[in-house]
């Protein structure tokens, strides 16, 4: 088992009763509730100390609903921490505005626009998305990168135009995993480890892959490193990161 608490930085919950999500309608196995008992659950064995929800990609007009029903979450499950929420960050400077609503909700930490479902490679590159995802400094946000490996050299121009915001990588920018390709995705992956402003986060490789048991795994990974270090990898640089 890990090494003391661990700090699980990808909580997914959602219930397709209250809010539509629009990716669910043709997955019989995810198209219903999965809430906070079903979570419970399934890590009762994991010394989870608190944990921080990342926004479930619900339809972009309930982006405030599902923050708002996360926040109330909060008052009845207080290990969660924080709260990663949707905005509309491609409409620059305006969303300022969207920001300053999400903000009364006192576990804001960050904003995820997921940049891996657009057709066009270069969206995270228009004028109008980066001065959105420069705003977020404003609000003492951070932004979690959530991508796939095709977009990988497009981040890191996207990471060194904007190095006053903490970023985070979500699913180590997903590699090819189950077609055996790694290149270029390692060397770029290496790249966007020299930037002090941006993190990774190890969360939904088990999906790009096969779906073996996550934390034991990691457990076996991490086997043979140092005590202190494994603190920081199932705590500590969470903590940080996210400020909680």
């Amino acid at each position: 088992m890990p090494v003391g608490p661990v700090i699980d930085t990808h909580l997914h919950l959602w219930d397709p009763k209250l809010i539509r999500y629009p990716w669910l309608d043709d997955n019989a196995l995810l198209n219903r509730p999965y809430l906070l008992e079903h979570y419970r659950g399934a890590t009762a064995s994991i010394p989870i100390e608190s944990m921080i929800f990342v926004q479930c990609e619900a339809d972009f007009s309930a982006f405030e609903a599902e923050a708002a029903w996360v926040a109330e979450l909060a008052k009845t499950e207080p290990r969660i921490k924080g709260l990663v929420a949707w905005a509309p960050l491609e409409k620059g400077g305006a969303v300022r505005a969207d920001l300053e609503r999400l903000k009364r909700h006192p576990i804001l930490r960050g904003i995820r626009r997921i940049v891996q479902f657009e057709p066009d490679l270069d969206f995270c590159l228009r004028p109008d998305f980066i001065e959105g995802v420069r705003a977020l400094k404003d609000f003492d946000l951070s932004f979690d990168i959530c991508i796939d490996h095709r977009h990988m050299a497009n981040i890191l121009k996207f990471a060194e135009r904007i190095a006053d915001v903490p970023m985070v990588l979500d699913h180590i920018g997903k590699p090819a995993i189950r077609d055996g390709v790694t290149h270029p995705w390692a060397d770029r992956l290496r790249e966007l480890a020299r930037f002090p402003h941006v993190s990774c986060k190890i969360s939904g490789v088990a999906t790009e892959a096969d779906h073996r048991r996550w934390v034991e795994l990691l457990d076996e990974v991490m086997a043979g490193v140092r005590e202190s270090e494994r603190s920081k990898f199932w705590r500590h640089n969470a903590a940080r990161f996210y400020r909680v």
